[in-house]
């Protein structure tokens, strides 16, 4: 199937409304170290395009409920650099606004930019993801992914276009990145999205050859397993948190938290914001 609902893990932190996902392909080129799915897609740093995509989808589209919000994309980027040639989100997307489905766009890519044509006539939300506002840090941990500056003046661009935009500050790593620095940048955003680091197997691995001292105290600091992942302890997470929402409420942005088991204003994953 193209169109699953979302929730691989059924997770008791999960938060989210309940909707769909779809990647329109199968891994990611930004090869983020601290990333999930090498936990459970094979070669996920190699990007390649789904199978019979459109023909797939708009059988299957056919089925859904439409009412609901359908998220693109949660185990890949529905703009790797391979969507510069293919285009094959662009036509996932004409496809949802021929079928009036409501959709929101999760990216680290600012080719989100080229179809905003498209977007200004759907039902959607653009949700952008920035780490961290250091480029130096950003190019170790996301080596693959536009750099955070680029991102930023997408979220302007489409916010610009009158696109509904939320940035996901996820995830947030004590010691190496500054959460209310990023916030600082997208003050004009409608939505935060926020989630702490998780600590999985693979991705420690991953992260120790790049930062080997931060991620020695965070092997210290993630003592609560959740799953086959460590959080940060449950008071960090909060103060952590705590001071992103507080910063939010001051700018007048709805704020969500992603997997922590924290209430989140109108919607978690800023998914409230699809027209």
């Amino acid at each position: 199937m193209i169109i699953r609902k979302f929730d691989p893990w059924k997770s008791r932190l999960c938060t989210c409304p309940e909707k769909y996902s779809v990647n329109p392909y199968t891994g990611c080129d930004h090869c983020c170290v601290y990333c999930y799915i090498t936990g459970y897609i094979k070669d996920a740093f190699i990007c390649r395009p789904k199978e019979n995509l459109i023909r797939r989808l708009k059988n299957e589209l056919k089925k859904i409920d439409k009412r609901m919000v359908v998220s693109m994309a949660n185990s890949s980027d529905p703009y790797p650099r391979l969507e510069r040639k293919l285009g094959l989100t662009r036509k996932v997307l004409e496809l949802f606004v021929r079928e009036n489905v409501r959709f929101q766009i999760v990216t680290k890519s600012d080719i989100v930019v080229r179809d905003i044509d498209l977007l200004r006539r759907s039902r959607c939300c653009v949700a952008v993801t920035v780490t961290t506002m250091d480029e130096s840090v950003a190019k170790k941990l996301e080596p693959g992914a536009p750099p955070p500056g680029e991102r930023v003046e997408a979220l302007k661009e489409l916010k610009d276009a009158d696109i509904p935009v939320s940035v996901r500050i996820d995830p947030v790593i004590p010691g190496l990145t500054d959460p209310l620095d990023v916030l600082d940048e997208v003050t004009f955003v409608d939505h935060v999205t926020a989630s702490t680091l998780k600590l999985r197997p693979d991705a420690v691995k991953r992260m120790e050859k790049v930062f080997p001292e931060v991620t020695e105290r965070l092997r210290l600091l993630c003592t609560e397993r959740v799953g086959n992942a460590l959080y940060l302890p449950t008071e960090m997470r909060e103060e952590l948190l705590g001071e992103l929402k507080e910063k939010c409420e001051v700018y007048g942005i709805s704020f969500g938290t992603c997997r922590e088991g924290m209430n989140s204003e109108k919607s978690c994953d800023g998914s409230h914001l699809t027209k």
